[in-house]
């Protein structure tokens, strides 16, 4: 808010209080009262009471992803030969994007135009995308020795379509907060997209849209819906309705395109008909958010070893796409024999686990806080709080 005058024209509104720093809010999050009911404490003002705690679950939920991301990509050059290796692909795939997604949603239900949290929205969204995006670039330039590489900040290369899409849905969420059917109207969007091969691929817009309905339907979720889920008979009823998922992933996998699952491409695009673009969007969404619900059912609620570790999952996501690419560029899966036998297989499971669970490690997030969270001060102007702190650490005279 601006100053105003009072009636009298000569005394204007005090500025706003300097708000502690244990107490300034880190980034979209949920408010106090869904902190609460998360088993979270809020810093109360002028540095009263301790620091919000982050949430377990949600931490442990975070990590879980990543570490299914990574064996996802390890799995992919195996899917050729084993229809096992791809009915695994197919069920992963069908949820840990959209769980991280969802996730990203879910704490982002607070954002608005306020200038620090803008301010953020730049520092640890768009500045990465740009850093890795260039990087990516000349990492494909060495590894694939392909010197025609591109470096195009419009046409996000591998695992950086998930930053610019963070970056768009979160500045879209004031919008999805007055709209009367937000989800369905998501769903409408997504699946219009499936069947628009127009759409191009700048900015991935094609994923973008048709994963916009997982991150609006993680706005909407309230704590609630999280404890219905980890409930005890939920968590059992998960149990068949993975083996199921497995069995009908194994039935579709030479029958189906596991490509569907990235939503990069319009139903054209994958030699299907136009119309069934908006049914598979209908379908793929309802099959997620099922299996999405069983993964959160099985997430532990509790602080586990690996907790801590789901504060640093965007450097993990990031940094393992090029272990991830290069060995495609280097043809270890090709050159090697025995990475396509069952053991082989179980081997480059828990290398990838291994891999991105090191990178999101705290000593690997100093070495590259630098590129994806740098504090850029001197790019912004300080705001109203800020500048009332100054002052009332200035001594008087």
């Amino acid at each position: 808010m601006t100053n105003t005058l009072r009636p009298h024209g000569y005394q204007r509104t005090p500025l706003p209080p300097a708000r502690d720093a244990a107490a300034t809010d880190p980034g979209p999050r949920p408010d106090d009262r869904d902190a609460a009911a998360h088993g979270r404490t809020t810093a109360s003002p002028a540095g009263e009471g301790k620091p919000k705690q982050r949430d377990s679950f949600f931490d442990n939920a975070k990590y879980l992803a990543i570490v299914l991301v990574a064996m996802g990509h390890a799995w992919e050059p195996l899917t050729d030969g084993s229809r096992t290796a791809e009915a695994l692909y197919m069920v992963v795939y069908g949820f840990h994007m959209p769980a991280f997604i969802i996730i990203s949603g879910y704490f982002s239900r607070s954002f608005d135009m306020r200038a620090d949290r803008l301010k953020r929205l730049v520092t640890t969204i768009a500045v990465p995308y740009v850093v890795f995006e260039v990087a990516y670039s000349f990492f494909k330039r060495w590894a694939d020795d392909d010197p025609t590489q591109p470096i195009s900040l419009l046409d996000p290369w591998y695992l950086t379509w998930f930053l610019i899409a963070l970056f768009v849905w979160r500045m879209s969420t004031p919008l999805w907060k007055v709209v009367r059917w937000p989800v369905p109207l998501a769903l409408a969007i997504g699946a219009l997209a499936s069947i628009s091969p127009d759409i191009g691929d700048d900015l991935d817009l094609q994923r973008v849209l048709q994963f916009l309905p997982f991150f609006v339907a993680g706005l909407f979720l309230k704590p609630e819906h999280f404890q219905l889920v980890r409930r005890r008979e939920v968590r059992i009823l998960s149990v068949p309705v993975f083996a199921v998922a497995l069995v009908v992933a194994y039935w579709a996998a030479p029958r189906m395109s596991s490509a569907w699952f990235y939503h990069r491409d319009s139903a054209q695009e994958l030699t299907a008909p136009w119309w069934s673009g908006m049914i598979m969007t209908l379908a793929l969404f309802g099959c997620s958010m099922v299996l999405v619900a069983c993964f959160f059912a099985w997430v532990p609620r509790r602080k586990m070893w690996f907790t801590a570790l789901g504060a640093g999952t965007l450097y993990g996501y990031l940094l393992h796409g090029f272990l991830a690419k290069g060995s495609r560029f280097w043809g270890w899966f090709d050159n090697w024999d025995w990475l396509q036998t069952p053991w082989g297989a179980v081997l480059v499971t828990f290398i990838a686990g291994g891999i991105v669970t090191v990178l999101c490690t705290p000593p690997v997030q100093r070495l590259f806080r630098f590129a994806m969270e740098p504090k850029l001060e001197w790019a912004f102007k300080k705001d109203a709080a800020e500048l009332a702190r100054g002052r009332t650490k200035t001594p008087a005279g």
